[in-house]
């Protein structure tokens, strides 16, 4: 469990200004599990820590990302081993609920939870990673995009910790998106309920619909011009 421990903790939000935006409900545990549509047992925490004990190389592979996280400073923007969920249909395509990515991609995912330190959390509260990095056989089975950007470990689903409602959800994030996502270079797409998404592909959105909350969705200004690139980002990073 000493092994476990730094790994599981929730980090809190970073310190960020205020935004203008009304903040979630403050959560009821008895009553709010955002989770238990997406996560199924085996890719809890429970699962989390049989994987992790499965096999020697996995709490290295898992020391390792950490440690690349932090140098990044992205390192508890929320729990580690959430960021090694796989999908959703990880059970029916036979696949392992957890995955640590290749190395080489690494770098992908640090503009994504810069994105989800500094624009998502202070206006929805604390989220939960649900699916990261699939590998190609993977996203074929769990019907990914040929070239998904989860399969390069630049995507995130989540969902929020606080309550709220799809329609707080997708006019907070569409708002803070038309904001500031160009300037990270980053996408936002939203699923059934309350399952989003955000990668550092490019920027653009998805799957808000013409409803009145998604209005800032549809308005959202033009990207920046690819040679302005938000500051500290890591010099290598090269999204693919």
């Amino acid at each position: 469990m000493r092994l476990l421990a730094p790994l599981l903790l929730l980090a809190s939000a970073s310190g960020a200004a205020a935004q203008p935006y009304p903040p979630p409900v403050q959560p009821n545990p008895g009553l709010w599990n955002p989770t238990a549509p997406y996560v199924t047992i085996g890719q809890d925490e429970p699962g989390y820590r049989n994987w992790y004990l499965a096999a020697p190389w996995h709490p290295a592979g898992v020391s390792a990302f950490n440690a690349y996280l932090v140098t990044y400073g992205v390192g508890g923007v929320v729990p580690t081993w959430q960021l090694l969920r796989t999908a959703s249909d990880w059970q029916k395509c036979g696949a392992a609920p957890f995955e640590i990515p290749p190395a080489t991609q690494w770098p992908n995912i640090v503009q994504t939870l810069r994105f989800v330190r500094d624009r998502v959390i202070p206006v929805v509260g604390p989220v939960e990673p649900i699916s990261v990095y699939r590998n190609p056989n993977l996203n074929i089975c769990a019907g990914g995009a040929r070239e998904s950007a989860h399969r390069y470990v630049q995507a995130v689903d989540m969902v929020p910790l606080w309550p709220t409602t799809r329609e707080a959800l997708i006019r907070n994030l569409c708002a803070v998106h038309a904001q500031s996502g160009s300037y990270y270079g980053v996408g936002l797409g939203f699923y059934p309920w309350l399952r989003f998404h955000i990668d550092s592909r490019s920027f653009r959105n998805w799957g808000a619909g013409n409803a009145p909350e998604a209005a800032a969705c549809r308005s959202a200004p033009r990207p920046l011009p690819e040679a302005q690139t938000p500051p500290e980002a890591p010099r290598d990073f090269a999204p693919q």
